[in-house]
């Protein structure tokens, strides 16, 4: 078990963490969730190597705890000529070669005893590792992930997804302890992140994981750790059912608040009464009474419910009318005859047109050449590409160094952007939540959330008729995700988004552009679901994900109305859909 208590730290311009305790278990899955910048990545290093970290608050973890670590930038080693296999296989090889490297020491020593320590000691790390089995364990994780077709590739002509997945694999295989994946699905394909989901399902040990990706939230932790306003929350439990808690625990404090509300102004307006009264009578009983009066409006005020975990601000994305294109049959993007080639060919003189309202996805594997698609279409320098002279465009790349400058801090980007004055600037960014003195801090220090959150809000101060979106998602927290899904839902211009987030192109897009044997195909939203449903999901899931979300809305709107009783109806009805999931 790991033991956190009371755990406090603060960099010079941010305070992170006060006093927040908790606990890992043996054979817990549990995943690490909340708004970027939060603190999470900050939080797995101090988990992962205390001694560099200044904090107030205990840590226990025994001293001998190994911990397995995948970040979320991995990048693809190309330089190294090694099979997919030997690549998972180096920690079991490694040792093997040590244990035969001490055999062959000993043959010709005159002092064993010391190097039957070392013999026995590399044995023991081996049999910890399964290393008695080891092949048979690759196989079967490369079986899994539907990868053993690629056993014997070289690394570096997986694609990044694979590379991933097999990073995964070969952290889980070593054993450790705890195991920790920083955002192990990021630009992951829906078959990669299936085979990801069955990963972390069959693995034995514990598991901490930073994810916003939905799909995963749902179907694989059974404990959630949510981290907000320097304030941790454990509980035990599916995703979807501490949802439900949340919402449940919203709709009991906004009754109370409600009440609170009507007792403090009653209290309010006898303090006033009782001021008026006491500047034409001075008797002390009536000085008495008022002062009793302003202390329990006091504690009436200190008693105020704060729940940073129920009421969590979503940034205000929007993307403005798009409409500058009346009529909604004119092309903006028309696409003909066009080809990708790089040390092969990925796609085949494909053809395809977007209207002035179309929204629309780009799916495919990845490494398909969705990506060099796009921003081809942005800098519009093909001649098998036509952009229709009235189209407005913005671009919001995966690559976030390509559309942001680092060295920049944040109001001096949007400066360069084109607005006019900082305070533009500082009403625009509010909006995405860059407020007080964070808009001062340089972009290279921001989350990988934190800086999609300022893409869409550059894309959105760009007032475009065509938006280009290549993974919006990634990195976004589940409240971000929401937004964007509603800004899109709003939005009246075009939109050509690459995603492999299900949820955010069911939920906005009108039909996909699949792309496969090099070639790309429009398909309506029905027959995708339908494709998803097979290779994903089980019978009804979708359906059923629907009405709970519109089970959800109708409740968000009760509150709205303080119709407490409907709201609590409608709580039994989205349970009994819970149950379903």
């Amino acid at each position: 078990m790991i033991k956190v208590e009371r755990l406090s730290f603060s960099f010079p311009q941010k305070e992170l963490y006060n006093n927040i305790s908790f606990t890992l278990e043996e054979a817990q899955h549990c995943a690490f969730i909340g708004t970027s910048g939060s603190g999470k990545s900050t939080l797995i290093d101090i988990l992962m190597d205390p001694e560099s970290y200044l904090f107030d608050g205990k840590l226990e973890m025994d001293p001998g705890c190994t911990i397995g670590y995948v970040s979320q930038f991995s990048e693809l080693d190309n330089t190294k000529e090694t099979t997919v296999f030997e690549y998972i296989a180096e920690p079991f090889i490694k040792i093997q070669n040590e244990i035969q490297s001490i055999c062959t020491e000993m043959e010709t020593s005159s002092d064993i005893e010391p190097l039957l320590e070392k013999y026995q000691s590399a044995l023991d790390a081996f049999d910890a590792m399964g290393g008695e089995d080891y092949e048979s364990n690759i196989h079967k994780q490369l079986n899994l992930a539907n990868l053993m077709k690629r056993r014997d590739l070289n690394v570096s002509d997986l694609s990044g997804g694979e590379f991933k997945l097999v990073q995964v694999m070969k952290e889980m295989l070593n054993r450790p302890d705890l195991m920790i994946m920083d955002e192990p699905d990021v630009f992951l394909d829906f078959e990669n992140l299936n085979a990801l989901k069955k990963l972390i399902n069959a693995y034995k040990g514990m598991l901490l994981v930073v994810t916003h990706n939905r799909y995963l939230l749902n179907h694989c932790f059974n404990k959630i750790l949510h981290l907000e306003n320097m304030e941790i929350q454990e509980f035990d439990g599916r995703y979807i059912e501490y949802n439900f808690s949340l919402l449940q625990t919203k709709i009991e404090l906004q009754e109370i608040a409600v009440a609170e509300h009507e007792e403090i102004e009653r209290n309010e307006n006898i303090v006033k009464n009782l001021r008026v009264i006491a500047t034409y009578n001075s008797e002390a009983s009536r000085g008495r009474a008022l002062k009793a009066r302003v202390r329990f409006q006091e504690r009436l005020e200190a008693r105020r419910i704060k729940a940073p975990f129920v009421e969590i601000k979503q940034p205000n994305i929007s993307f403005g009318t798009g409409n500058e294109i009346d009529n909604e049959d004119t092309i903006v993007v028309n696409v003909n005859q066009y080809s990708v080639v790089f040390d092969e060919l990925l796609l085949d003189k494909v053809s395809f047109e977007i209207k002035s309202t179309d929204k629309v996805a780009i799916i495919g594997s990845n490494g398909t050449g969705k990506t060099t698609l796009l921003r081809e279409i942005y800098t519009n320098n093909q001649d098998s590409i036509a952009i229709n002279a009235n189209a407005k465009m913005a671009y919001l790349s995966q690559l976030q160094g390509e559309m942001l400058t680092n060295s920049n801090t944040i109001l001096e980007e949007f400066i360069d952007a084109g607005f006019s004055t900082y305070d533009e600037a500082r009403e625009h960014l509010a909006n995405y939540g860059f407020e007080g003195e964070i808009v001062n801090q340089k972009i290279e220090s921001l989350s990988g959330g934190e800086k999609n959150i300022l893409q869409l809000a550059k894309v959105s101060a760009g007032q475009a008729n065509v938006l280009l979106l290549d993974e919006p998602t990634s990195h976004l927290d589940t409240y971000a995700q929401i937004a964007l899904e509603n800004a899109i839902q709003a939005y009246k211009g075009a939109i050509l988004m690459i995603s492999h987030d299900f949820y955010s192109v069911v939920n906005g897009m009108d039909y996909v552009l699949i792309i496969g044997d090099k070639k790309i195909k429009k398909m309506t939203m029905s027959k995708f679901k339908k494709m998803i449903y097979e290779s994903h999901f089980d019978k009804d899931y979708l359906d059923t994900e629907q009405k709970k979300k519109a089970v959800e809305m109708q409740i968000e709107l009760a509150l709205k109305e303080t119709n407490f009783e409907l709201a609590k109806g409608l709580i039994d009805e989205l349970e009994g859909l819970i149950k379903l999931l």
